[in-house]
């Protein structure tokens, strides 16, 4: 039986242009699972404002990020995706394994991706979301398309999926060796900020699992470094409009850190797979910028686990149940 691995990203525009950004954003902010305002009142916020304004300004963002022709979120998810492939193919040799990328927003798409692998004639697919903490926002968006797909298809293939691995021993293990690597080759901050993207805090109060798992990861990682109560902290990024989101938030705490005696900070994203434009422009490029300018005098932006070895090794470890069960 053909089997497949479906590693499933967000998505990015197709290039930092104001047209592809505005798709993009269209396409990402429509869907009821990211925004829950009222459906009416939001679409006028979305057409009358957020894409006419925030599309040109989005776009430089973007190109100041971009790596030549490709989104850093594209070009390292993809990467992530071959490696795992090759290590399968390496440690399962008898096992006719397909891994590819898909997105839940704009290229390449999850029907695209599957339409693809099921003409190949795969039967089997296990869809794992980059996404270590599970939220609504994300996770359920993601499979929400999937669940569209097959309700379309007469003859569903076998199909399961990887929920969320927010606790996950070898993805705390391998975050804890990211953290330690670094600091081996650089200087240790005063204090490690664990960044994660935020989310309204209506959502949570709903029921979403998302800050539960963010407070988990961070204290698991927290002790796997051996890190006391003062050398840690979690915040929220990347809020949009008027509503409380998660709190602290991050560029509030980066503003407030310098008076409160910490000057060497070192700055994490646990919930980002792979680098990306909150990564990239909001927590290194404006992030380090707010620090430095209330006072802070060394910043440490610690890349996400991206393609690494780290990374593919975990990938295949969190797939390896799956792996296990296939049929030589």
């Amino acid at each position: 039986m053909k089997s497949a691995i479906i590693l499933i990203n967000l998505g990015t525009p197709d290039k930092p242009e104001r047209k592809y950004v505005r798709t993009f954003l269209k396409e990402f902010l429509s869907d009821r699972r990211v925004v829950e305002v009222p459906r009416l009142l939001w679409m006028l916020i979305l057409y009358l404002i957020i894409l006419p304004f925030r599309s040109g300004k989005a776009a430089k963002a973007y190109k100041q990020i971009w790596f030549g022709d490709i989104s850093p979120l594209k070009f390292f998810s993809q990467e992530l995706a071959q490696g795992v492939e090759q290590k399968i193919r390496e440690q399962y040799p008898q096992r006719d394994i397909t891994v590819r990328l898909a997105m839940t927003y704009c290229n390449p798409s999850i029907p695209s991706v599957l339409d693809e692998l099921r003409e190949s004639g795969v039967e089997n697919f296990l869809f794992l979301p980059l996404y270590p903490q599970y939220s609504a926002t994300t996770t359920a968006a993601c499979m929400d398309i999937v669940a569209d797909y097959f309700k379309k298809c007469r003859d569903i293939p076998q199909w399961s999926w990887i929920r969320n691995y927010h606790d996950h021993p070898a993805y705390i293990q391998t975050l804890a060796q990211s953290v330690a690597d670094y600091w081996q080759q650089n200087e240790r901050g005063e204090k490690l900020l664990m960044s994660f993207h935020g989310i309204p805090k209506r959502n949570v109060d709903l029921g979403d699992p998302y800050q539960q798992h963010c407070e988990q990861t961070a204290q698991n990682l927290a002790d796997a470094l051996q890190l006391n109560a003062e050398q840690w902290q979690v915040t929220y990024q990347s809020r949009l409009g008027k509503a409380e989101w998660l709190q602290p938030y991050t560029d509030k705490t980066l503003e407030a850190l310098p008076a409160r005696g910490v000057k060497n900070l070192d700055v994490i994203c646990p919930a980002f797979a792979v680098e990306c434009l909150e990564t990239l422009e909001e927590i290194d490029g404006e992030g380090q910028e707010i620090f430095r300018h209330s006072g802070g005098e060394r910043f440490q932006y610690l890349p996400c686990l991206n393609d690494s070895e780290l990374h593919q090794d975990l990938m295949l470890e969190l797939c390896k149940p799956f792996l296990d069960s296939l049929k030589a």
